[in-house]
């Protein structure tokens, strides 16, 4: 009888904590003083409190508690092990979220849908294809092949990892989509930069009349403004005024950001002043149109002004907008009053501002206001290394470039394809041959980087600057894409440097093909006859040029 009784008790008193510590899920020191309550007193906490106090301290990122509670528990459900696999993956540890699904699947316990959910936003976060691909295995074994929260998470997650191909075809293979399916198609498609995929989805999810809403039409105006077609963007802002979401923040401030970037800033200001109450994003939205054009560079320091005076909370989101303007429009005086606001208002630590201010600096020619920028951020990333790197190569350091490659690599930041695109461009502006071709081969040696088109064309145009012809067409013949403009007028360019005739009516005829209507082309090939007495194929080419071309592009003045 005594222990029954003592049973109640236990079940009563892990009742009441629980019902206590329900009441302060988001208040950590009371929670954490109930837990030290529940510590001292004479009965351990049962498995549903033990479970909720994982669930407290993960939602709080103490996982270091959550584990210890976690470990100390006699018994695990399914709900236990999920809470803990959950917390590793919601604060930043996907790797410990790995290792311990490995574990409960080691120690017999068969996941649910939610802890397949929270592994796959762990290899996400990790980008780890492999575990994603073997989480995929499993999940199409068991019973949760069909469970659309399970392949709507596995989608996200080949997304977010860079396979656009498994994500469709498991979208397609889907029976039931909900809204949730299609959004996180249509916004991988986004992130991955398939523009005309997703324009494409938001088409078939009109045909299967699903009606989109607010996620889906600020996914879909990031693609209509990243390829800049202004038809798609008036048709969806139809769109949002029938189905009722012209109320909705998220989808104005997208709405003017699709717009500006489509170069149509006049219906842009037209919606951003039908606004009542401008919050800051549709502000930050306008403002990122105006910093693609100079000529706005008043009206964006007027809307800055107005958004000050309105007492808005200003973010570096739309502080780096403003140093974008003042760096695309080399106005220096704005860009120091910009940097003295954000020594006065803006926290220190802001790594994509900090960059923003690094490349303001840059531009305007301010290398000594760049360098100090740069040394006084607490934080770099591959970015702000990149942006003085360029910096320097654009203006003939190139030695100061590749030392600052050096520290780079020493500070144990690893370079990207625009990193190394930059030092090319460096070295063929310092003509340094044999360095730029040494970075061209170890992007791809030792990082594993493979060449676009802009690697190639400054690979070939440093091989040129240097004499190397025959090097540079070998690269042109060698490589895994189709010489463009820019390579070929590389070739061109060098061939007449060097006297190369052979090799110059190669490139020549192969640009005529290309770009039949550009003039400079045929001039350099008439010219480079003319430089050696061929008078009769520099006629001919003048004329072909006559008959061919759209002739260069008349002068003009603002006078």
């Amino acid at each position: 009888m005594a222990l029954v009784t003592c049973t109640a008790a236990s079940a009563i008193a892990a009742a009441f904590y629980y019902s206590l510590l329900q009441s302060c899920m988001s208040c950590f020191r009371q929670g954490r003083s109930i837990h030290g309550s529940l510590i001292t007193s004479a009965s351990p906490p049962d498995l549903h409190l033990s479970t909720k106090l994982v669930i407290f301290y993960a939602k709080h990122s103490d996982v270091a508690a959550a584990r210890r509670v976690f470990d100390g528990m006699p018994h695990r459900s399914i709900v236990s092990w999920t809470a803990m696999v959950s917390g590793y993956s919601r604060n930043g540890r996907p790797r410990e979220a790995l290792e311990l699904f490995a574990l409960m699947c080691a120690s017999g316990v068969r996941p649910n849908q939610f802890t397949y959910g929270s592994v796959a936003s762990a290899c996400s976060a990790s980008g780890c294809v492999r575990s994603g691909e073997q989480v995929h295995a499993c999940v199409a074994k068991g019973r949760f092949a069909g469970d659309m929260f399970v392949q709507s998470a596995l989608m996200d997650m080949h997304l977010r990892c860079g396979s656009v191909g498994d994500a469709r075809r498991l979208f397609t293979e889907m029976e039931r989509k909900d809204m949730v399916s299609w959004n996180a198609l249509l916004r991988g498609f986004v992130e991955r930069g398939h523009y005309s995929a997703a324009l494409g989805l938001l088409s078939s999810m009109l045909k299967e009349e699903m009606l989109p809403d607010h996620f889906t039409f600020g996914s879909a105006l990031k693609a209509c403004g990243a390829v800049s077609v202004l038809g798609n963007v008036e048709l969806i802002h139809t769109c949002i005024i029938k189905l009722g979401y012209w109320g909705e923040k998220v989808v104005i401030g997208s709405l003017i950001d699709a717009y500006a970037k489509c170069r149509s800033m006049r219906t842009a200001q037209v919606i951003y002043g039908s606004i009542c109450e401008p919050d800051l994003v549709s502000s930050t939205a306008l403002i990122s149109g105006y910093s693609m054009d100079k000529n706005h560079t008043e009206d964006a320091m007027e809307l800055f002004c107005n958004i000050h005076r309105r007492g808005l909370r200003i973010d570096g989101v739309l502080l780096s907008s403003l140093l974008g303007l003042c760096a695309n429009a080399a106005s220096l005086s704005l860009g120091t009053q910009i940097h003295a606001y954000m020594c006065k208002k803006q926290p220190m630590g802001d790594v994509a501002l900090d960059n923003a201010l690094v490349d303001m600096y840059a531009k305007a020619g301010e290398f000594s206001d760049a360098r100090r920028a740069f040394d006084e951020m607490p934080h770099r990333n591959v970015v702000s290394w990149t942006s003085l790197i360029t910096a320097y190569g654009k203006n003939g350091f190139g030695g100061d470039a590749m030392s600052l490659f050096d520290r780079m690599l020493e500070d144990g930041v690893k370079p990207n394809d625009v990193t190394f695109l930059s030092l090319l461009s460096a070295c063929g502006h310092s003509g340094l041959m044999s360095k730029g071709m040494e970075y061209f081969t170890s992007m791809m040696s030792k990082y594993g980087i493979d060449p676009r088109a802009e690697h190639y064309s400054s690979a070939i145009d440093l091989l040129g600057r240097g004499g190397q012809l025959e090097d540079a067409w070998k690269l042109v013949q060698n490589m895994d894409i189709e010489p463009n403009s820019s390579m070929l007028g590389a070739m061109l360019g060098a061939s007449k440097a060097y006297g190369n005739m052979p090799l110059g009516e190669t490139a020549a005829k192969n640009l005529f093909s290309i770009a039949p209507e550009s003039s400079v082309n045929y001039a350099v090939l008439a010219n480079m006859y003319a430089e050696s007495n061929l008078w009769e194929d520099a006629r001919s080419t003048r004329k072909l040029m006559a008959e061919t071309s759209s002739g260069k592009e008349a002068g003009c003045s603002i006078i």
